[in-house]
């Protein structure tokens, strides 16, 4: 019975899923399959997956990410102040809505830097100048996952 349930459960959850990253899309204009292989790349769509990231030379603790989309809690205090979440523990609780924050966040890059695979890239690195390297190699490996994405799902190569 409970092999049943799992199932089914997974069966139910997969549109829920698509429907994140749809909604998402439609609302900040940036399209779903794109977002879902930034989820696959920061979290492996794991909605309560952590990460703590760390000083490289002292080890000290700088923020953490939260969620399928793994949205850095630098944001936690502007989400809270605007009333968007009550506290970080939504970001794990509720992944359509880390997926909608995640999409705000991402929009918002590219009203910055414009819409280009090097600003995708300040989704993770930031804007730094010295960070370039880093938000190229994030950048092809989010670009490897959307097009490995569109194959799978959508039947399209490129």
């Amino acid at each position: 019975m409970a092999r049943v349930l799992f199932l089914l459960l997974l069966v139910v959850c997969q549109p829920a899923a698509a429907f994140c990253f749809d909604a998402a899309g439609a609302k900040y204009h940036v399209e779903p399959l794109l977002i879902k292989a930034i989820a696959q790349g920061e979290s492996s769509l794991n909605p309560s997956n952590t990460h703590i990231n760390r000083d490289k030379i002292t080890g000290r603790e700088l923020s953490e990410d939260y969620g399928l989309m793994q949205v850095n809690s630098t944001h936690i205090p502007e989400l809270i102040r605007e009333g968007v979440i009550a506290n970080k523990n939504e970001l794990l609780t509720r992944p359509c809505l880390n997926v909608q924050i995640g999409t705000r966040i991402l929009a918002s890059h590219f009203q910055v830097c414009g819409i280009s695979w090097n600003c995708l890239g300040s989704y993770n690195a930031g804007f730094r100048k010295d960070r370039h390297e880093t938000r190229e190699s994030y950048a092809n490996r989010i670009y490897a996952i959307y097009k490995r994405l569109l194959r799978q799902e959508k039947g399209i190569v490129i």
